[in-house]
Formats: C-alpha cells, sequence, structure tokens
C-alpha cells in the first residue's frame, strides 16, 4: 500500500514542477477511453464573467494546452482582468514506453485530460474591454485542439 501511495505522491510532485491542472488524489490511477458523442448539458452558459471561449466539438484538452491557452490570456492582458478555467484535467491518459513490445498490460500514466463536448464552455474572462477579451481569447483558442468560439454575455459573436 505504502508503495502505491509512494507512487502516486512521486507522480504528483513531477506534474507540480511544471506547474500543471492535476487530481490531488484518484479512485482509480487508469481509467477507460470512454465515449465522445452527445453535446453538453452542464457548464454551457456564462456563469462568472462577461466573455467566454466555448468548444464547438468534442475531444481530450491536455493539462498542457489548458496552461499554454492561460499563460497566452494572462500575458495578453499584462495580468489585468479575471480569467476563470471551466474544465479540469480529471482523466488519465496512459501510453507504453517506446519501442516497447506488445501486451504486457495497460501503459503508465503520462498525463491528464479534460474530456470536452460541443458546447462546454471552457475559458471565462471579465473586467476586461470586448476588443482586449476577443483578442486573448483568440490567442487561447490557437493553444488548444478543438475548434472554439467566442462568447458574450449578451449573445455570440
Amino acid at each position: 500500500m505504502w508503495e502505491l501511495r509512494f507512487g502516486l505522491i512521486k507522480e504528483r510532485e513531477r506534474f507540480k514542477i511544471m506547474a500543471l491542472l492535476v487530481p490531488k488524489r484518484a479512485k482509480f490511477r487508469k481509467a477507460f477511453r470512454g465515449k465522445r458523442g452527445g453535446v453538453a448539458s452542464r457548464g454551457t452558459e456564462i456563469s462568472f464573467g462577461s466573455f467566454g471561449l466555448k468548444s464547438m466539438q468534442a475531444g481530450w484538452i491536455s493539462s498542457r494546452q489548458i496552461e499554454a491557452a492561460r499563460r497566452a490570456m494572462t500575458n495578453f492582458t499584462s495580468r489585468g482582468g479575471r480569467i476563470w478555467i471551466r474544465i479540469f484535467p480529471d482523466k488519465p491518459v496512459t501510453k507504453h514506453p517506446a519501442e516497447s513490445r506488445m501486451g504486457s498490460g495497460k501503459g503508465d500514466v503520462v498525463g491528464y485530460v479534460a474530456v470536452v463536448k460541443p458546447g462546454t464552455m471552457i475559458f471565462e474572462m471579465g473586467a476586461v474591454s470586448k476588443e482586449v477579451a476577443a483578442e486573448a481569447i483568440r490567442l487561447a483558442s490557437h493553444k488548444l485542439p478543438v475548434k472554439t468560439r467566442f462568447i458574450t454575455k449578451e449573445g455570440v459573436l
């Protein structure tokens, strides 16, 4: 038991150095891949800010991609305004080492992803002008692997 717990602690420390979003603890270390069908039913409206970035297609967004998009937004706004991250990478992704033979079970956890469906709000911004928010969110959208749309509280732009 201690070895397992120590292994998880080491894994968390490895991700912590990179300042990425990682779950504190998980009920199970490895997860199935799952299905990606359907549209989002929750987390589809702007709840905190005035502007948002909404997903238009399904996919996985890794913790590295979320952090890169967040940094792009923060850098453009010169650390002004507020940014809310509405998704969290809680799904572990595994991978076999390079040049290893087939079989021998499931690979090691290499990172975490957030499962995103069409309509999911990914980021929200507030306390900035519409032009600044639009450009910051445009820069962030280039860091993400899914098609996105800029949304305001009034509607789509």
